[in-house]
Parts: structure tokens; sequence; C-alpha cells
């Protein structure tokens, strides 16, 4: 495991010179090995169809005309060998993509390395134009190098030749593998520190939990304190507003029952001077004094008749 993480932080660190594809200039010079093998299985197969098109014509178009039936029948036949010819060679194309992931993988293997595919990046518009883009400026350019030139040699096996740069390799890795241990134990030690640290603060926080702990209860009990208060408070606002409702009723009540006694005896007072004046009219001291008043008044009457002649 550290001789595989010191590769990839060799690699991450140090990576190398990159060519128009993203890639260095020996893979660069691989795929273009392999876009000049499919740029001629491409050209065999457009001559095979284009075979299949000039056969039908030296075969069957030998006369001047033609029922529609002979044409389609003729249509039928250039189709399934047209489909036969194209299918085969995309299934063989197929197969020869296999083959070369199955090399590129087998000599990953051997380094122990785990390579990865993403099946979406292979419909990326964009990138099937920068690889066309590359294939046409590869090919049409003046100054293109031969075919023998450019193939690189290829990565030599493990057991052939390659035990001399292994070699060098590994004294590498294992001179990197020593600083990350030496980092490792600087890590560990300041996780060391860390976890003290946090020690530290779970106990501080522990210990303020529990002051707010015992401020919450303190708190829990003065609300209970005030609720008891405040219903206590209405308990008695309660009684107090129902005894004034009782006394209220009450007073209406005695109101009513004093106005009834108050008109009764106004209306008694009004009987009794009806019948008082009735009795004093009846008096001889009323009569007499209603006989003297009117002789009194026809005097004055007589008096007005005289001062006014």
């Amino acid at each position: 495991r550290p001789f595989l993480l010191s590769a990839y932080l060799s690699l991450c660190l140090n990576p190398p010179p990159q060519a128009e594809l993203g890639l260095n200039e020996h893979h660069q010079n691989e795929v273009i090995s392999y876009m000049r093998f499919a740029r001629f299985k491409r050209g065999m197969c457009l001559k095979t169809v284009d075979s299949c098109f000039q056969d039908l014509k030296d075969s069957r178009l030998v006369e001047e005309t033609f029922t529609v039936d002979e044409v389609i029948d003729m249509l039928d036949g250039l189709q399934s060998v047209v489909h036969s010819e194209v299918e085969s060679e995309l299934i063989n194309t197929t197969y020869t993509n296999v083959l070369l992931l199955r090399q590129l993988f087998s000599q990953a293997e051997k380094w122990y390395l785990k390579l990865q595919t993403d099946v979406s990046d292979l419909e990326n518009r964009e990138l099937l134009e920068q690889v066309a883009e590359f294939e046409k400026s590869e090919y049409t350019s003046s100054n293109k190098k031969s075919t023998a030139d450019s193939i690189k040699p290829k990565l030599a096996p493990l057991n052939e030749g390659g035990s001399e740069l292994l070699n060098k390799t590994v004294a590498r890795l294992q001179e990197e593998n020593e600083k990350l241990k030496t980092r490792l134990r600087t890590i560990e030690t300041q996780a060391t520190a860390a976890l003290d640290e946090k020690s530290k603060l779970e106990k501080s926080l522990r210990d303020l939990q529990m002051i707010q702990g015992d401020q919450k209860n303190n708190a829990n009990q003065d609300i209970t304190e005030l609720e008891n208060k405040v219903a206590a408070l209405k308990s008695q606002f309660e009684k107090t507003l129902s005894d004034t409702a009782a006394n209220q009723k009450f007073l209406e009540e005695d109101l009513v029952t004093t106005k009834h006694d108050l008109l009764k005896v106004q209306d008694q007072l009004s009987t009794a001077e009806k019948e008082l004046e009735k009795k004093f009219q009846q008096t001889a001291a009323y009569r007499n004094m209603k006989e003297i008043l009117t002789k009194k008044n026809e005097q004055i009457k007589d008096l007005r008749r005289r001062l006014s002649k």
C-alpha cells in the first residue's frame, strides 16, 4: 500500500508532459498508430460497400427497363449484402477495441494499477470533434512523419529487460515512502495533540452543560411558582367576579321591589289626598267659606262695573 501511494503521489506531483490530446508524447504516438489502423479498416469497409454496389451494377443492371418488382428485389438483395458487411465490420471493430483494452489492462495489472473507463465520454460531441480535428491535422499535414518513424517501441514486459527501470522506480518510491512515513509520524503527533485538546474541550462542554442544567432547573422552578401564583390570582378574580355578579343581581331585584313599593305608596298618598279633599269639601267651614268667596266675587264684579261707568 505505501508503495502504490508513493507512486500515485509521484505522478500527481511530477506529471509527464502533455500533448494535444492531453497525453504524453509516447501515448499520443500510440493513439496515432491506432488511428492509422482504424483508418485502414474503415477504408477497407468502404471499399467492400462500394464493391457491393458495383457487383449489383455489373450483374443485374444489364437491361434498359425493369419492373417495380425487379427493382425492389435488387434493392432488397443489395440491402441484405450491405447490412451483412457493415454488421460484420462493426462486430470486428468492437472485438478489436476489446483486444486493445486487454493489452492496456494487462500492462497496468503488472504494475498493480487499476484503470477505469467512462463510457459516457465516448458520446461527448466536443471530445469527438477534438479527435476529428486531431486526425485531420495529423493526416493532412505536408510534413507528416512516416509510419516507421512515428511508431515507438512498446512497453517492455517486466520479464524482458524492465527490471532495471523497476529497480530505479522502487528505490525512488522507497525514498518517497520514508518521507511519507516521517510526515505520517508528524501527523500522528499532531493528531494526538488534537485528541488531547478535544478531550479538554469535551470536559469543558460537559461542565458547561451541567451548569446550564442547574440553571434550567432553577428557571423551571421559578416558572412553576409563577404559574401557581397566576392560577391563584385567576381563581380569586373569578370568585370576585362571581360575587360581584350575584350582588348586582340582588341589588337589581331589590331596586325593582323598592320601585314597586314607591309606586304603591304614591298611589296610596294620592288616594288619601282625594279622600281628604272630599271630606274637607263636606265640612260646614268649607261651605261657609265658599259662600263668602262667592259673595266677595259678586261684590268685586259689581265694583268693576261701577268703576268702568
